[in-house]
């Protein structure tokens, strides 16, 4: 039924569109994903989503200790609208639920900050399993429980003055190299699944059409009548 909502819904939108739903679905991954801790600006945590949208990396999750997720539409520029946003907020500290819940899911935690251990973006191994990229307020960076709990730390190396980049910069550089450097190696399973796709689709057609709830419960009722009557191939 899942396929058949998406089919009359995709009526609703030109045919063009469904065709570019398809391609940037096939471009879209999970094998990188990207965690803010305690982004304050605005305008920090929505560029960081205008990057994610623009090089494929379909989930973001927000970790909200002391500063509230907040989106700026001037330079989201309506990225959010095709991405998957997860927040952590319901305790006082949601630094570790976050981390855990993305170490259950496969995730290995990358640091993106300068540490003892660290590797330069260059050399940063893809192929060991899925990464999360763990990213820091605009002036503390990362917490001391985000540092002791990630699996790996990862830098940009620079040879100026200057000791950091803005977040919505460091962020802008690491998709670009990694999901770059992933979509010429085949061997790295970064595509989305085909039931990923039809979620995703899914929910694109329904924030793409007017009344798209409307629609969908037409669909619903009109389908359970013909299963009743023993009309409908599942």
């Amino acid at each position: 039924m899942h396929e058949k909502l998406i089919d009359h819904l995709s009526q609703f939108i030109t045919d063009r569109r469904v065709r570019l739903f398809d391609e940037v679905l096939n471009q879209r991954t999970r094998y990188i994903t990207v965690a803010l801790e305690d982004i304050f600006q605005a305008h920090n945590a929505s560029a960081v989503l205008r990057s994610c949208e623009c090089f494929g990396v379909q989930d973001v999750h927000f970790i909200e200790n002391y500063n509230e997720y907040r989106i700026s539409p001037d330079v989201a520029l309506g990225a959010n609208k095709w991405l998957n946003l997860f927040r952590y907020n319901q305790l006082p500290e949601n630094t570790l639920p976050a981390i855990e819940s993305l170490k259950n899911k496969g995730y290995r935690i990358v640091a993106t900050t300068p540490h003892k251990n660290d590797c330069a973006l260059e050399d940063f191994n893809l192929h060991k399993g899925k990464v999360a990229l763990l990213f820091g307020s605009e002036l503390k960076g990362l917490s001391p429980l985000a540092m002791k709990l990630a699996d790996e730390f990862v830098k940009i190396p620079m040879v100026g003055f200057t000791e950091s980049l803005n977040i919505s910069v460091t962020a802008a550089l690491f998709l670009h190299h990694l999901t770059g450097k992933l979509r010429k190696d085949p061997t790295i399973p970064w595509p989305l699944t085909h039931e990923e796709k039809l979620d995703i689709k899914l929910a694109w057609l329904k924030n793409s059409i007017k009344k798209s709830d409307l629609i969908e419960r037409g669909f619903l009722d009109d389908y359970q009548i013909n299963a009743g009557k023993g009309i409908i191939n599942s």
